[in-house]
């Protein structure tokens, strides 16, 4: 497996930190300048309303600021492998699927996601045959919708097999 890449470092401890650094840097720069269009100063009758919010977003960018700082400071023997690339390549066979459930949701509604997605996980990566995975998914997704919808009384997002089964 050595000769396919498999153990080579995807990217380093440094390279992971500075990415989540900038990633959490830009999220707090949303948080302050989102607080400041809402109004961010002491008026006479106290705080607006982003006021809080806008302090919050400036620690955050502080405190990512000094992460990045420390992450481009830090020494090529600390800034090891994060992640090799055998491993990446298991962590992305769940992530990129489920992206993809996340985002068919509001065209397919949850069900028939979660149906597809289960079939999916149990064919590519549980190996089973096709007609074990189809009915697995199948009832499984039976189940949910009998759980959610009628056990429960909670309705979550439909698609058009919902609404073409007169349940949507």
């Amino acid at each position: 497996m050595k000769g396919s890449g498999e153990g080579r470092a995807a990217f380093s401890v440094r390279a992971a930190e500075i990415a989540v650094a900038l990633a959490i840097f830009a999220v707090g720069a949303v948080i302050a300048l989102d607080s400041v269009r809402i109004g961010a100063r002491w008026t006479e009758e106290g705080p607006q309303t982003g006021y809080f919010p806008f302090f919050v977003g400036l620690v955050v960018c502080a405190a990512s600021a000094i992460n990045l700082v420390r992450a481009l400071l830090m020494q090529r023997e600390r800034a090891s492998a994060f992640v090799q690339v055998g491993q990446l390549k298991l962590v992305l066979a769940v992530l990129a699927p489920a992206a993809v459930f996340v985002g068919i949701v509001p065209w397919t509604g949850i069900y028939l996601a979660a149906t597809l997605f289960i079939a999916y996980f149990m064919r590519r990566l549980g190996r089973y045959p096709w007609w074990k995975a189809a009915s697995g998914a199948l009832a499984t997704g039976i189940a949910l919708f009998l759980l959610f919808e009628i056990w429960f009384l909670v309705p979550l997002p439909k698609g058009p097999l919902e609404r073409l089964l007169g349940v949507g």
